[in-house]
């Protein structure tokens, strides 16, 4: 159908700090050695896009480009990770002994991150970088950003309702999601329908 509207999500590549396993979000990591070589290898996976949008951060553009180099990212600081404040850089062992931590822990939709965001504050943020996106006439463009706010995304618009710590979107990869209608996509409905992104292989070769 001509009125269409498939938007890729896509998650960064793997950084030193996703190595660790510590907390990064506003704060940025470069993509590590491994995690430059996996996105290499993804490289011709994806098709050619009308538009790529990013997060602001270093490491949503660097993988952008990696995956698309003769494509010029639209930075976007809305679609930026959770910022996780003081525990920036910090490891969970680092911080199992932290009280304000452990009560984020049992409440992490609601409780605040100290110096950081809210979970309500996250995701305000990204419907309303998201509300700017889906107001431009592309029909078939790409957002590279971060693991939480894919999993935002999912959570309101994939077709089945999972929760958000139900969803694993993995570095250099992630879903596609396709509206049948512009109008259905801008009333907020969820999507027709999802697949994994890439759903096949380098198409050259």
């Amino acid at each position: 159908m001509a009125d269409t509207v498939a938007i890729t999500l896509l998650r960064h590549g793997l950084t030193e700090a996703n190595e660790r396993k510590s907390y990064l979000g506003w704060t940025d990591s470069p993509l590590s050695i491994e995690g430059e070589k996996e996105i290499l290898l993804l490289r011709g996976c994806y098709p050619v896009y009308e538009k790529v949008h990013t997060s602001d951060l270093p490491r949503c553009v660097e993988t952008a480009k990696l995956l698309f180099p003769d494509v010029v990212p639209a930075k976007n600081p809305s679609f930026r990770e959770m910022n996780f404040g003081n525990w920036e850089g910090r490891t969970y062992d680092e911080l199992k002994t932290d009280s304000d931590y452990l009560k984020w822990l049992e409440r992490p939709m609601a409780a605040m991150v100290p110096g950081g965001e809210s979970y309500p504050r996250f995701s305000e943020r990204v419907q309303n970088g998201w509300k700017q996106l889906i107001a431009s006439e592309e029909s078939h463009f790409a957002l590279m950003t971060h693991g939480g706010v894919i999993r935002e995304l999912l959570v309101r618009y994939a077709p089945m309702e999972k929760s958000f710590f139900d969803w694993s979107p993995s570095h250099g990869r992630g879903y596609e999601l396709i509206w049948e209608n512009r109008d259905s996509l801008r009333r907020g409905e969820r999507c027709t329908s999802l697949q994994a992104a890439p759903i096949m292989g380098k198409r050259n070769g």
